[in-house]
């Protein structure tokens, strides 16, 4: 590492849309090849969802800011001057569009943002819903017997997968359990 070393600053990056691994794996690669650049880490802020289809439930990741990425690097120096060499480092990466907060002089993030952001994609346990569903919505039923019904959700069982409705069948108030893929949110 350089000895001239400015304060490590989390800073965000704007990629090309769906380009954030690929921008990822390029400064990592580059700086296998120059360890005289100040980065640090270069992360994809990501949530786990999960969503259940034919009584199967899947787990995947999904972006939390699609077209950006989190990186720790030292852009400024001891004189709050912008380091040219991690400046145009970071900037010639292939995907990379610019700095996120000023192009001239990009705003690194706050100890706060940074802690938030990481809160909301490292916990491991909480697995959210890939479509969160409350009580009181009402959903139009794509598919079953019920097919282009509409339904008030009475229940919601994100664990199962599973929607409680009440459906109107000839006047009468009916509940129907369906899974959250054979519903549609009404516009």
């Amino acid at each position: 590492m350089s000895n001239n070393m400015g304060k490590k600053q989390w800073f965000v990056v704007q990629t090309l849309s769906n380009q954030e691994k690929k921008v990822r794996e390029a400064i990592l690669s580059q700086l296998q090849l120059s360890d005289s650049i100040p980065v640090f880490e270069v992360e994809i802020p990501t949530e786990k969802v999960s969503e259940v289809r034919n009584g199967k439930k899947t787990v995947t990741m999904r972006k939390l800011f699609p077209g950006y990425i989190l990186i720790n690097m030292a852009l400024y120096d001891e004189n709050d001057c912008i380091d040219d060499n991690v400046w145009y480092f970071i900037r010639n990466i292939q995907g990379v569009i610019g700095f996120v907060g000023g192009s001239d002089n990009p705003t690194p993030l706050s100890d706060a943002e940074v802690a938030d952001l990481f809160r909301q994609s490292g916990s491991e346990e909480q697995i959210k819903p890939k479509i969160a569903y409350e009580v009181g919505e009402v959903v139009r039923i794509k598919s079953g017997a019920f097919e282009n019904f509409e339904g008030t959700i009475d229940e919601v069982d994100n664990e199962r997968g599973k929607l409680k409705l009440m459906v109107s069948i000839f006047g009468r108030s009916t509940p129907v359990e369906l899974e959250f893929w054979q519903v549609d949110r009404e516009i």
